[in-house]
């Protein structure tokens, strides 16, 4: 347990460390190699330890102990177009890519069998960020955009068997971090509060049900509200919206179902799952909109080896605004398409996924995950409309490979 303890201090230093990301939303679609390599699917389909956070009911598939460590390298790859016609000579229409191209997320995840029908484990997670860095770019439409937010969560997953039928609960304790500075266009001024963080409780709940090969699931995650103390605020105001006042930037609530089908050395699983951006707070006042998560994947397993392919596909919750006014937190269409696009681009849709399993002994072994999610490219009115070249366009697009070591005693 020691050793998880460092393990766990070793992977939230590495947290601190990385650029951005962003995949289902903000959200990663998996947090291990092996779901990752599936295409996320984690539902309705055991992956031992690593299921600790994504359906605790499936890590009663751990025979007595295990460990898993590794961590995901993401290359983002997000460049971004924006024009200002402002008169008196400061029209522009310029592009930059963002510097915030490489992060490293970790996980460490350990279950244990302490009895006839219950188990416990520990794990730490990096589960969700997003962010972009034009710092240094001397075009004035990316305005030196510097924004990260980030989560890790650590938990205690507790699970219950009986029969064909297991339930479980993972209390979770979430760290958060949001960082927004930019140049403002209208003063030229340096806007943003420096880095927030915040700590809060949330709780993941799962089921599961097996019988002859097939396994069905479900999870519900709750909402973990985050105060970032003049963080998101003051960068709204820097916009031209004094009466913005909201710091609490939420994790989503999730609710999904799974299904995986096994025969012989063969497996296929699907996993459905909503996430509510429409209810959590700060992402409802920029107006995301609720995700319907689908993942396709497939196992072929011996006893040396397996290999893994997936699918996964998500409509972006980012949609252009072009109402009237002001919505309910009183930011307009333009600053909302603005700040959605250029410091947030959560924009990824689909997911390609191969994978595998490499045994070297009956306790050792490590997996491998590699996941493409081909360039999104989006163009919305900005906040300067209307007018002509109003416009602010990214392209967003995104490879990341997971390694992960486990090891059973």
């Amino acid at each position: 347990m020691k050793k998880t303890i460092k393990l766990a201090v070793v992977a939230a230093l590495a947290l601190s460390a990385t650029s951005a990301f962003a995949t289902n939303g903000s959200n990663l679609i998996a947090t291990g190699a092996k779901s990752r390599g599936m295409g996320g699917v984690s539902i309705g389909m055991s992956h031992g330890a690593e299921s600790g956070l994504s359906n605790v009911a499936l890590m009663t598939t751990v025979e007595d102990t295990e460990i898993s460590f590794g961590g995901t390298f993401f290359n983002a790859n997000v460049k971004n177009t924006n024009g200002m016609y402002m008169g008196l000579g400061m029209d522009s229409t310029s592009s930059s890519e963002s510097k915030a191209d490489l992060s490293v997320i970790p996980e460490v995840s350990l279950a244990n069998k302490i009895g006839d029908n219950f188990y416990i484990g520990v794990g730490m997670w990096g589960t969700a960020g997003m962010g972009v860095d034009y710092r240094g770019a001397q075009n004035t439409g990316q305005m030196q955009m510097v924004t990260n937010v980030q989560s890790m969560q650590f938990g205690v997953p507790i699970a219950y068997k009986v029969n064909n039928f297991s339930v479980g609960i993972t209390p979770v304790l979430q760290y958060g971090s949001l960082d927004i500075n930019y140049i403002s266009p209208f003063s030229g001024n340096t806007v943003g509060a420096g880095i927030a963080q915040d700590l809060a409780f949330g709780y993941n709940l799962g089921i599961a049900y097996e019988i002859s090969g097939l396994t069905l699931g479900a999870i519900y995650k709750s909402q973990i509200d985050m105060e970032y103390t003049g963080s998101l605020s003051g960068a709204i105001q820097g916009f031209g919206v004094p009466i913005y006042t909201n710091d609490t930037l939420s994790t989503p609530a999730e609710m999904g179902v799974g299904v995986s089908y096994n025969i012989s050395e063969h497996s296929i699983a699907f996993d459905y799952k909503r996430i509510q951006w429409s209810d959590a707070e700060g992402y409802k006042d920029f107006e995301w909109e609720d995700q319907d998560v689908f993942a396709l994947g497939y196992q072929y397993e011996t006893k040396g080896w397996a290999a893994r392919v997936g699918f996964n596909y998500a409509k972006s919750p980012i949609s252009e605004q072009k109402f009237a006014g002001v919505n309910s937190a009183g930011i307009s269409s333009g600053v909302v398409n603005t700040f959605n696009l250029l410091g947030f681009p959560g924009i990824l849709e689909s997911h390609y996924t191969v994978g595998g399993t490499y045994n070297f002994s009956e306790q050792f072994s490590t997996d491998l995950a590699y996941v493409y999610a081909p360039t999104v490219k989006e163009t919305y009115q900005n906040f300067m409309a209307p007018g002509p070249a109003q416009y602010i366009t990214t392209e967003h697009s995104q490879n990341s490979l997971s390694i992960q070591l486990n090891y059973i005693f």
